[in-house]
């Protein structure tokens, strides 16, 4: 009615009542059914305008072509997303990283070692997440390293950033080529079904959804699950059996929803992507070349384990002396090679 009449966006908020019911060919006086309701609606939008323009938010209508495209394709597509970033959202590769906020040194190196091996091959791969505490963090995180663009999905307005403490890694993410989504207005907080309403977005986006650790119940399962419905591909690494943080991932696994993985290799046989770069279609783990003798020999037994070792697990592993051992393991994490844990235990950095 308002586009036939002639009123642009701009103007419906910008003139005054009388003339846009003139406009529209009704009485300045004339009130309609919910008129009260009506008029507190377009204060709300005017300022939501108002906030937009000021922090440069952008409106995605899902009929819009900047709209993500295969967000699209979900049957609960939300119908408007506030983006601030600058990302492409028409990108070809797109990968969801998802997992327990009580991530474990295990789901630290499996999220890492992904991200960085993908973004060897694949420079314009997007990491989508949800800016959680844990592995959505470590996703964000191991993106901006390997100098990948990063989506973060928010459960709440733009106005705010949740938890506070990831404040900072939101600016790099959008500062560094991503986006922070939602599909929540300004003012909107993050209420526990706006989580739940969020995954589904994490999952639409992206052509494969990656699971590195859940226990059984939780929003990475949910996002697992929403993916699954959608007809997208569910990867989900494996973990011991017993261990809490990976009873979702079996589970998924056993269950036939999600297929196992252990690194990205798996992502591109079961993609079909293929290397810009060039290059054989199996990724080597990264090994530091300066590294040499004793230390070459520890960092690739360490980088092999898929949880921190002990110096003892090493000594049993080369067969080296445990004094060299430890001598050595000093030396390397000073330098940075490696990364101390509780109880004496050590992961490649």
């Amino acid at each position: 009615m308002l586009e036939e009449a002639g009123v642009s966006v701009n103007e419906f908020f910008s003139l005054d009542k009388e003339t846009i019911a003139g406009r529209i060919g009704l009485t300045s006086t004339a009130r309609l059914p919910g008129q009260d309701e009506l008029d507190r609606s377009i204060v709300r939008a005017g300022m939501e305008r108002q906030f937009m323009e000021r922090h440069g938010v952008h409106a995605c209508f899902i009929e819009n072509e900047d709209y993500p495209w295969r967000l699209r394709d979900i049957p609960d597509a939300p119908l408007i997303l506030y983006a601030l970033g600058e990302f492409d959202f028409s990108s070809d590769k797109v990968l969801s990283i998802v997992g327990t906020r009580r991530s474990t040194p295990y789901g630290h190196h499996r999220t890492t070692n992904l991200v960085e091996e993908l973004g060897k091959y694949f420079p314009d791969l997007c990491i989508v997440s949800g800016l959680a505490y844990g592995i959505d963090a470590m996703a964000h995180t191991a993106a901006l390293d390997a100098g990948l663009p990063t989506v973060g999905v928010l459960a709440h307005g733009l106005d705010t950033i949740y938890p506070s403490s990831h404040r900072d890694l939101a600016k790099r993410m959008v500062k560094n080529g991503g986006a922070l989504l939602t599909e929540y207005p300004s003012g909107v907080t993050p209420y526990r079904k706006n989580f739940l309403e969020r995954n589904r977005i994490v999952a639409g986006l992206a052509e494969v959804t990656v699971v590195v650790e859940s226990a059984i119940k939780g929003g990475a399962l949910s996002t697992a699950n929403d993916a699954y419905s959608y007809g997208r591909e569910v990867v989900a690494f494996p973990g011991r059996v017993g261990d809490e943080q990976s009873e979702g991932c079996n589970r998924l696994i056993s269950r036939g929803k999600a297929k196992l993985v252990t690194g990205a290799s798996d992502i591109m046989e079961l993609t079909g992507w293929h290397p810009l770069c060039g290059g054989e279609r199996v990724v080597q783990r990264r090994l530091f070349p300066e590294l040499e003798g004793t230390e070459k020999i520890i960092y690739e037994a360490v980088s092999e384990s898929v949880e921190p070792v002990s110096p003892d697990r090493i000594h049993i592993l080369t067969g080296l002396p445990v004094s060299e051992v430890m001598t050595a393991l000093s030396e390397m994490e000073f330098n940075g090679y490696v990364l101390k844990f509780p109880g004496n235990r050590f992961a490649v950095s």
